[in-house]
């Protein structure tokens, strides 16, 4: 059924596990060319915290949808799917492998299972009431709400979640009809690529130490510093500042916390953010799962074998 579908290959997994060096190496060796699939590393000047892959790191392999997004522009996963899809067409025409690399389940899911994402009009009254209720009441109120609502989708979105918690409920009110039931209606069609989907992990104690780590290096690289600029020169973030590590920075600069506080929440958060995305990843039956701990070269074999094969 697959046979005569373009191939690409995703690699996937949570924060901190190697994909981006396992994905330069594996495009050296295949003649590949990577597409991000990370909802923050779209954005311009945000490279610190987003641990974005420096130029040197990307040893000359073309990386698309990449630092191309004013960190004060809303950009939607339909916008993702729709540029995403461009990318992975020019890589084929130029017969080049596809290979989509990250973190953000979401946006591999509206490629892998070919999610069509209606632009649901904003309704801004009801939003407005949303932010009321949280300025009253506290956002926990409206986290509950959303998991009575749609348990499934709620699965993976954090408590302190804001913008994917209002989503939720905005979705239900205009057309009531769940987020989950919208996307299962939506997979009309199957994906017009044979997507072979490998996720990397290891034990958690080891990804939560280098997690730790990741998180202390940024602060090193200069963190606190790229926040402040981007706070200097834009007034506003719809969604940019809700990335993990900012929002706490700006918290610590703002005088709520300290910077011990800032730096021990960023880590809990991001650790919190690896289970959800492990979660996440999990409940999908058709990845094969690779050891980050294994050798680079044995990973890359895995991955080459399965595309290679029929």
């Amino acid at each position: 059924m697959l046979k005569n579908k373009p191939k690409a290959i995703v690699i996937c997994g949570p924060t901190a596990s190697g994909k981006t060096k396992l994905s330069i190496e594996l495009a050296k060796q295949i003649d590949g060319e990577i597409v991000s699939c990370d909802s923050m590393q779209i954005y311009q000047e945000m490279n610190i915290g987003t641990a974005k892959p420096t130029n040197e790191e990307k040893q000359g392999i073309p990386h698309y949808l990449l630092d191309f997004v004013s960190p004060n522009k809303r950009y939607s996963v339909a916008d993702f799917k729709k540029d995403a899809t461009l990318a992975i067409k020019n890589i084929l025409q130029h017969n080049k492998v596809p290979i989509l690399v990250g973190g953000t389940g979401l946006y591999i899911d509206s490629l892998v299972k070919n999610i069509e994402y209606s632009e649901i009009e904003l309704d801004s009254n009801y939003r407005n009431q949303l932010e009321e209720q949280i300025q009253e009441q506290g956002l926990n109120v409206l986290y509950e709400k959303a998991k009575k609502i749609d348990p499934k989708a709620m699965e993976t979105i954090s408590e302190n979640d804001k913008k994917r918690i209002m989503r939720v409920l905005e979705i239900y009110h205009q057309t009531g009809k769940t987020k989950t039931e919208l996307e299962y209606l939506s997979r009309k069609n199957p994906p017009p690529y044979d997507y072979h989907v490998f996720a990397i992990t290891m034990e958690r104690e080891k990804l939560y130490d280098r997690i730790n780590q990741r998180v202390d290096n940024m602060i090193e690289q200069g963190l606190i510093q790229e926040v402040e600029n981007l706070l200097k020169k834009y007034a506003t973030f719809p969604t940019a500042m809700q990335g993990l590590g900012y929002k706490e920075v700006v918290s610590y600069l703002q005088g709520n916390i300290t910077k011990e506080e800032m730096i021990e929440k960023i880590k809990m958060e991001t650790r919190r953010y690896a289970k959800r995305q492990l979660t996440w990843f999990r409940k999908e039956k058709n990845i094969k799962w690779l050891n980050a701990l294994a050798p680079i070269q044995k990973n890359i074999e895995c991955i080459v074998e399965d595309y290679s094969g029929e």
